[in-house]
Parts: structure tokens; sequence; C-alpha cells
């Protein structure tokens, strides 16, 4: 898609892959693409909406949009904008991408799930550059004073963001003791591994009376050796040659 399109955000694409491959097809998250307007349906929100190449190809292997046409990702009049946009894809939960604003989104939805007795959950993907942003943490103290425990957030721990790594430009380190001290159940995992994945959607489901943050430690680039822990390919396209390399590394 992103080479289709030279252009768009490859790293932190493939450092969610798991995570969203573990909601939407390890029967954790409940949805249903044939009816994706299904009151009780649990809600996902791409903060990090650049990230947005992989929620599309999630969405679409799943049934919620077409396959043929990913590879148009960045054109004009195509569903798959630059950044989620419910204009084009109504089975979105939000159009995303002005950073900061997914976790506020989200909390209001489980918030509203709470007093319309729904037992919808509400996930959200954060990114660790994008929690730098201070609406983050205006809602996280909202979170836990408003019990709000059917809100799952997960932080894509890459350690990268647009301008270098995260630590040299504003470290969010002690990542999980922040998210303690505000209050939220804290579980920290390799973001890439489904059985501990599985494990934390159980585990958040199971607690009650605070919000639950996943910390999840990720590779930006992963699986493409050349992109693994590279700054550069947070928002830059690999070229056909590349292409061809990281294809047949992820294979």
């Amino acid at each position: 898609m992103i080479t289709a399109a030279k252009s768009g955000h490859p790293g932190g694409s493939l450092s969610a892959v798991e995570i969203l491959t573990s909601l939407y097809f390890g029967g954790h998250m409940r949805h249903d693409p044939k009816n994706p307007g299904w009151a009780e349906r649990d809600r996902f929100i791409l903060s990090k909406g650049h990230a947005c190449p992989v929620l599309y190809a999630v969405m679409a292997e799943a049934g919620y949009t077409p396959v043929d046409q990913l590879n148009t990702l960045r054109q004009m009049g195509s569903i798959y904008q630059g950044h989620p946009d419910r204009r084009f894809i109504p089975a979105l939960e939000a159009s995303t991408g002005s950073l900061g604003e997914g976790l506020s989104l989200a909390l209001g939805m489980g918030l509203a799930a709470k007093l319309n007795g729904s037992p919808s959950r509400t996930y959200v993907v954060l990114g660790d550059g994008e929690i730098q942003e201070g609406q983050v943490w205006e809602a996280a103290m909202f979170g836990p004073f408003h019990k709000v425990d059917n809100v799952c957030a997960i932080v894509d721990y890459n350690g990268i963001q647009l301008d270098g790594f995260v630590k040299d430009i504003m470290d969010v380190a002690p990542l999980a003791d922040k998210w303690r001290a505000f209050g939220w159940h804290v579980i920290e995992l390799d973001g890439h591994d489904l059985e501990a994945l599985a494990n934390a959607w159980d585990e958040a489901k199971a607690t009650k009376g605070k919000p639950t943050a996943v910390v999840a430690h990720t590779v930006k680039g992963k699986g493409v050796s050349f992109m693994e822990n590279n700054p550069k390919f947070h928002g830059v396209a690999p070229t056909a040659q590349e292409l061809e390399i990281a294809l047949k590394e992820l294979a």
C-alpha cells in the first residue's frame, strides 16, 4: 500500500500488527463485519491514525472493506485516506490522526456504554510519541475518576517518533509507573507476543473499577531488517526494490 502510494508510515504500522490482529481475529473484541452498526459491538480506535495501513489491512481482511482497493491508499477519492476518515469508511468508530484525541474519544464511548448499561468495551491504540500530548493525560485522569473500566488503552511503545527516538525528544519513561500513578490497571508485555496479548485482553475484561493500560513493547518496522528501529521509516515509503526485500522477509 505504502509503496504504491509513495507515501505513508510503514514503521508504526508494522509495530502494531500483532495488537490489531489479536483484537480483530482472536475472538477478544466483539464485532461483526456484516453488521458494523451493531449497538453492542466493542469499539476500536486507532488514535495514532497515521498508522492506518495496518488498520486498513485488518479491516479488509475481516470483511469490512474491499481488499482489491487497498493499493489506492492516499489517492484522491479513495476510501483509504492517509488518516482514518469516517466519511469514507463508516465502519470506523472515529476519524483520527490529529494526535492526542483518541483516549478522550475512547473514554467518552466507554462512559456512554456504562450509562446505557451496554456490554460494549472500547480499545484504543496510542503512539508513544503521541502520548507527549497533554490531552492524553487529562483523559488519563478522567478514566479512573469515573471508573470507566470498559476501556483498554494500548500504548504502541516502539521507542521512535517522527523526528527520532522518543527518549531523546521527550522521554515518556517510566511509562508503566506513570499510568499506575494516574490510577490505571497496568499490564506490561511484549507487543508482538500473541499469547501475552490474548491474556492481557482477558485480564483487562476482568479488571473492575478502573480502566486498563497495556504498555506494549514493540519494534518499529517489525519483521523488516532495514526498517527495524530505524527512525527513517517512521514516514518514508519503501522503494520498489525495498518492498521486494521486505515482502520476502515477512513471508
